[in-house]
């Protein structure tokens, strides 16, 4: 007879919870992050290989998605969360102690991490959450996961702070040096060392991530059996297909998912190579950790504003409020004010909060519960094509560019003189989805 299960424990008793958290934690709490750009482009590498180096990382996730959700469910969630962080291990491991040799060399290098991380991404996604689930259900109080979220979130924006603000003064060598002189230490530091250090950092992060793991343990439930997995593939992938033609025939997702993709894709992208743009307006290094805490603090206020938005306005005026703030913040980016630029970043920033919350207010608000997980999987997937198939667009923007360009400091000319094709791009696109909005989706549906 089984063990009654006390529904008012804390779900933190229950040790897969805990791990779920530190899980999170360590595995998106990435020291490199405030200085990806430069990183990549202080290893040798063009601001076209940065970008065509991102689309292949998206690729490989819209690729590994959706196989890997079905994986996790035959072969356990446990496995593929152990194959998710030593992918890390090993794509974090070969780009801290690659030798700096020839640039097709530290390409290749850096395209194998990249397939890497979207394939870690990708088994991660979906996998870390079900596991902390059925473990709510199995030993605690399924209606505590709201709770779970909430310390979850507190304790991901701790590591966030803690890895932008570290991340960004250890990769700094003058930074590095005072501090060493304000303790009486004779060091000196040069780029081509502190580079790594950010590097050294997230590897050592990766391996304790891998450690918490294999403490895990996929809880008991009925899909246990032998005959259950492969029929819960069978059901995934009819799942999948169901939820696919609902979203095509239901204007007002389809809509959603749309100007979701065009606002997600080019801001992300604007993001990905932020560190080069605070470069380019004279920020020191040692701030961009610092920047990356402000612009998460960003998260802490917007959400509540965007929920009084939902209550007394129209998803209209959603999409314009978000489309007046991306707009305004690129075109300004885009005279690369020294130091004042960061206002007008921020501002772009801020849109990327709004839409974030938008967007799964209102598919959530419209979907049914029953493939509500498979249609916000659509969405991931919307989203990170759109990633991809602009980072390969701006890769040629820049290669065609560099073409007619003859500089020592090409790259940095290069950047500043196509950024304006981040907010020509975004009212292209924004008019041609208004077009096809009123002239074929007509109006949106509210079921």
């Amino acid at each position: 007879m089984p063990i009654p299960i006390d529904k008012t424990v804390s779900p933190f008793v229950i040790p897969n919870i805990r791990l779920f958290i530190a899980f999170k934690v360590l595995f998106n709490s990435r020291f490199y992050y405030p200085v990806f750009t430069i990183l990549f482009l202080d290893f040798g590498l063009t601001v076209a290989q940065f970008a065509i180096l991102n689309a292949v990382w998206a690729a490989t996730i819209v690729l590994a998605e959706v196989p890997s959700g079905a994986l996790a469910d035959i072969i356990g969630r446990k496995r593929l969360l152990v194959f998710a962080t030593f992918t890390m291990i090993v794509e974090i491991g070969i780009i801290s102690f690659v030798p700096k040799v020839s640039p097709s060399v530290i390409f290749i290098v850096f395209l194998v991490n990249r397939i890497l991380s979207g394939l870690a991404e990708a088994a991660a996604s979906g996998a870390d959450e079900a596991i902390a689930y059925d473990s709510l259900v199995a030993e605690g109080n399924p209606d505590q996961w709201g709770r779970v979220l909430e310390i979850l979130m507190r304790f991901q924006s701790i590591g966030f702070i803690v890895a932008m603000s570290i991340g960004a003064a250890v990769y700094d060598p003058n930074l590095l040096e005072k501090i060493c002189r304000f303790f009486g230490l004779a060091m000196t530091f040069s780029q081509e060392t502190t580079m790594r250090f950010p590097l050294y950092l997230t590897f050592i992060l990766a391996i304790l991530a891998c450690i918490t793991t294999l403490k895990m343990k996929d809880p008991d439930t009925d899909s246990s059996s032998p005959n259950a997995k492969p029929k819960q593939a069978r059901q995934a992938f009819a799942l999948t297909l169901q939820a696919g033609l609902w979203i095509f025939k239901t204007p007002f997702a389809l809509s959603v998912i749309l100007f979701g993709m065009l606002f997600d894709g080019l801001i992300r992208m604007v993001i990905t190579l932020s560190s080069q743009y605070y470069r380019m307006i004279e920020l020191p290094e040692s701030t961009f950790g610092l920047i990356g805490s402000l612009v998460a603090m960003l998260g802490l206020v917007i959400p509540k504003i965007a929920k009084k938005i939902t209550k007394i306005s129209s998803p209209h005026h959603a999409l314009w409020l978000t489309a007046g703030l991306t707009i305004t913040g690129l075109a300004f980016m885009n005279l690369f004010w020294p130091y004042t630029g960061l206002i007008p970043a921020l501002i772009t920033f801020s849109a990327m909060y709004f839409t974030g919350f938008f967007v799964s207010f209102y598919i959530n608000q419209i979907t049914s519960s029953d493939q509500r997980a498979t249609v916000l999987s659509f969405k991931g997937l919307a989203y990170n094509i759109s990633y991809g198939v602009l980072g390969i667009f701006y890769a040629l923007v820049l290669k065609i560019k560099k073409q007619s360009i003859q500089s020592e400091d090409i790259e940095n000319i290069v950047f500043m003189d196509t950024f304006s094709w981040f907010p020509l791009t975004f009212i292209a696109w924004f008019l041609l989805l208004l077009v096809i909005y009123f002239f074929w989706l007509k109006k949106p549906s509210s079921s």
